[in-house]
């Protein structure tokens, strides 16, 4: 599991896809993608956006720190911050169906304390 949407993996993924080609590597999708998830830790719907575009969908898990490291309220939405399901519904691209993939990590819970 790599929190907060991977952090700059989603970013670098064209990179990291190279670099296995150069390595004689399996394609990344194979090497990787069988084990490893990203959370949607991530506070902002650009952040989402990116991460459900480069992160195959069976690899993102729900995580949401409501409310956790950013108590605040976003000025511009007059949301949480880290109120993170609120993106994932606003990703016009998903179809009901990826939101549930994305959703299904619910059934684990974590607490603090």
């Amino acid at each position: 599991m790599i929190p907060h949407g991977g952090g700059a993996v989603p970013y670098h993924w064209g990179r990291y896809r190279g670099l296995a080609q150069d390595l004689k590597r399996p394609p990344l999708r194979d090497l990787l993608l069988n084990n490893v998830f990203f959370d949607t830790c991530v506070y902002h719907l650009p952040g989402i956006e990116l991460l459900t575009k480069v992160i195959p969908i069976e690899n993102i898990l729900f995580a949401s720190e409501m409310v956790g490291a950013v108590k605040g309220i976003d000025p511009e939405t007059g949301h949480h911050f880290d109120d993170t399901k609120r993106y994932i519904d606003a990703v016009s691209w998903l179809s009901e169906q990826d939101r549930r993939k994305i959703l299904r990590a619910t059934r684990f819970a974590f607490t603090a304390g």
